[in-house]
């Protein structure tokens, strides 16, 4: 079963996924007029100039930065420090390069989400609002076609984020906390399952209210952290640079093998890799933006495009600095290119910030960071799943599947399978397919919000 999940993903992230997502990128880039370059100030001023702690509360859905929060929480998570980790041991350094490429391509995409997340969004008779790709897929498509697809994407993210998704997040704060603590898994795995129960058991306002105190603050200690590794660092810091960009067309030179196998390793872990941080064109952060009160769809989408800027081109960029600056130069134990056993993409981050905090202080730095990452991330990965499961099974399903994603997440905490990352990997890769066939669909929808934001302006 490994093998064979193995190979589908192969070929799905070397090949599937990097034409969709750069195909969808380019695509919306060009269409909107490089929506990501033009609105970015905008977007900024919206974000951070109504940043509060403390939203509004409304009778429905979220505030805007409730929502983004929200969508940050999902974006932010071990894709930003494991994931990146295995990117940067299988691809090379190189890989945050085409990270980089696949996000800024992403700002686009996901603008284009969120803007047809709000135009398909669905209020229901009791007040609450339900949104996401289903609900734009059979808008783009009447009939079977457009049914079997929404069907697919909701199945597939169930599978990925709700069940297979919030496994590997709680597998990762259950390994890190143990190896810095020395508190048993199973122990952390209980407390896990009561923090997240009493969430998950609440209505969008509690799970508003957590991420919009959470994110700000978790990301702020992990930027003075990783700053901090930096300036100490920081004589490194042009080499670290140096090998981004050598490493993403030479790869060849540190990850051995030939030019073109080698350069399809590191192009297609940056876009696998990419894909599962800051999750633009996969369907995830449209249901977070769905659910925001704006005055217009076109705010809400500036505002998702500085989600994807936050998540890669700050905290996941920070991560990977970190790691090169202190791994891969002259002085670093990976500057030859060989790997040793006792490093994988779980522990590199950690031994990372161990080469300048300690081994140990290292260790928990990287731990606390990482716990409030996952458990956001599961947190915002299981509302998407359950509004889906809403979607095909109605409010009664939704009890099940929480009950089902508790135990997944406490499962997690147990036992490291390579079958499950690899479960994860394959259906949030699946989730881009039906979900970027909408997004060609809906073109028209998109280009018609940017040109009355010009309009406008």
């Amino acid at each position: 079963m490994l093998s064979l999940v193995q190979t589908i993903n192969s070929y799905l992230s070397d090949y599937v996924l990097v034409i969709l997502l750069l195909g969808v990128g380019l695509w919306y880039s060009i269409r909107t007029g490089f929506v990501q370059i033009r609105y970015f100030g905008y977007g900024m001023k919206k974000t951070f100039g109504e940043l509060s702690l403390s939203g509004k509360k409304h009778a429905a859905g979220m505030s805007s930065f409730q929502a983004l929060a929200t969508a940050i929480a999902a974006q932010v998570g071990t894709g930003n420090i494991v994931g990146a980790s295995g990117a940067i041991l299988t691809g090379g350094p190189g890989a945050i390069f085409w990270m980089w490429v696949i996000a800024f391509f992403g700002m686009a995409t996901i603008y284009a989400e969120a803007i047809l997340a709000q135009e398909t969004r669905v209020v229901r008779e009791d007040g609450s609002i339900h949104g996401g790709p289903v609900y734009y897929i059979t808008t783009a498509f009447r009939g079977h076609f457009g049914q079997f697809l929404a069907r697919f994407f909701a199945v597939a993210i169930i599978l990925a984020l709700g069940f297979f998704g919030c496994m590997v997040q709680s597998n990762s704060i259950g390994s890190t906390i143990s190896t810095a603590f020395g508190v048993p898994s199973w122990i952390v795995g209980i407390a896990l399952v009561i923090f997240c129960g009493a969430i998950f058991l609440g209505d969008v306002k509690r799970l508003a209210s957590v991420t919009e105190k959470v994110v700000p603050v978790m990301a702020l200690v992990f930027l003075i952290g990783g700053l901090a590794v930096l300036v100490l660092r920081i004589q490194y810091l042009p080499a670290t640079f140096a090998m981004i960009f050598r490493y993403a067309f030479q790869p060849q030179a540190i990850i051995g093998g030939g030019f073109g196998y080698a350069l399809k390793t590191a192009v297609s872990q940056g876009a696998k890799r990419g894909l599962f941080s800051n999750e633009a064109g996969m369907g995830s952060t449209p249901h977070a933006h769905a659910l925001a009160n704006v005055s217009c769809p076109h705010e809400q989408g500036v505002v998702a495009m500085v989600g994807v800027f936050i998540d890669t081109y700050v905290v996941l960029t920070l991560n990977a600095l970190v790691i090169i600056s202190t791994m891969y130069t002259s002085d670093g134990i990976l500057a030859g290119g060989v790997i040793p056993e006792t490093i994988g993409k779980a522990n590199l981050a950690q031994t990372a910030f161990g080469t300048v905090f300690g081994e140990r202080l290292g260790a928990m730095f990287v731990a606390i960071c990482l716990f409030f990452f996952a458990f956001s991330t599961i947190l915002s990965w299981n509302l998407f799943g359950k509004i889906n499961v809403i979607w095909l099974f109605g409010d009664r399903g939704s009890r099940v599947y929480t009950l089902i994603a508790l135990v997944f997440i406490f499962l997690g905490t147990l036992t490291s399978s390579d079958l499950v990352w690899e479960f994860s990997d394959m259906f949030n890769q699946l989730m881009v397919v039906p979900n970027v066939i909408a997004l060609f669909a809906l073109t028209a929808l998109v280009v018609k919000n940017v040109n009355a934001a010009k309009s406008s302006s």
